[in-house]
């Protein structure tokens, strides 16, 4: 884990320990291969842009403990993730620029099969061995399509909100459902279905040129943990208005004899 001099000093001044943290945050990114060559660059540049933005080093500033940390992994089938950028803490524009700098450089993965279920399971693990003392957890869920390998969605969720962690999503609806593994109303999905845990909330991606702003909206709130009015955000009340199994189901429909 990557630790800089400034959140030492940091800690030493505040009276917090070192590994105290607002919040301990995975981003599990999807790569499966429903998100085309132009969806993953879109994808990464809007991660990258937004740990460069001054309006995300404010938040982290103005934190309890004035850092977090932050692992960004790649997700694909249940035993297909990636850990890009490993834990990091980060306590404001030097420590948030450097991160950005390494997940910049690095590959953009490319897998095959959905599994939510998996990439929680591995936000999980992470938080276990990140070795920080957060006053939140989080896992952030970025993906195209629904569940449709692995352990079910909503198990998987429910494993994460008793242990007390939270997940949010980033359902990225650019393209209209053409094909395999696609859905009509995937925020609806993300709501009933991936999303859990105290003040769980989505960010809709409908349009591309708005992706970066979104994920910068998304990371603001996640710092902050504060209400945020803007309408692109809204909040997960797991009404089950969707079928939580549509992706299995339409998994199974493509293979059968």
């Amino acid at each position: 884990m990557f630790v800089g001099a400034s959140a030492l000093s940091a800690s030493a001044a505040s009276g917090w320990s070192e590994t105290e943290v607002d919040v301990a945050l995975v981003l599990a990114v999807d790569v499966s291969r429903s998100m085309d060559d132009d969806e993953q660059r879109l994808q990464r540049d809007g991660f990258v842009e937004a740990f460069r933005s001054a309006i995300v080093h404010d938040a982290v500033r103005k934190g309890n403990v004035g850092r977090i940390g932050v692992v960004y992994m790649e997700w694909s089938g249940p035993a297909q993730q990636t850990v890009v950028v490993p834990w990091t803490l980060v306590d404001g524009a030097a420590t948030a620029s450097a991160f950005a700098d390494r997940l910049a450089m690095a590959p953009i993965g490319r897998i095959y099969s959905t599994s939510i279920s998996g990439a929680i399971e591995m936000g999980l693990r992470l938080h276990r061995e990140s070795g920080l003392d957060p006053l939140r957890r989080v896992i952030d869920i970025s993906g195209d399509g629904p569940n449709n390998t692995g352990r079910t969605i909503t198990a998987a969720r429910d494993e994460a909100v008793a242990q007390g962690v939270t997940i949010n999503g980033l359902p990225f609806m650019v393209k209209r459902p053409t094909g395999f593994g696609e859905i009509e109303s995937l925020d609806l999905y993300y709501e009933d279905c991936v999303t859990g845990g105290p003040g769980a909330f989505i960010v809709p991606v409908r349009e591309a040129r708005h992706f970066a702003d979104a994920i910068r909206t998304k990371l603001v709130r996640e710092i902050a943990a504060a209400p945020e009015p803007e309408a692109t955000i809204q909040a997960a009340e797991q009404r089950e208005r969707s079928d939580c199994l549509i992706g299995e189901k339409m998994r199974g429909r493509r293979y059968e004899p």
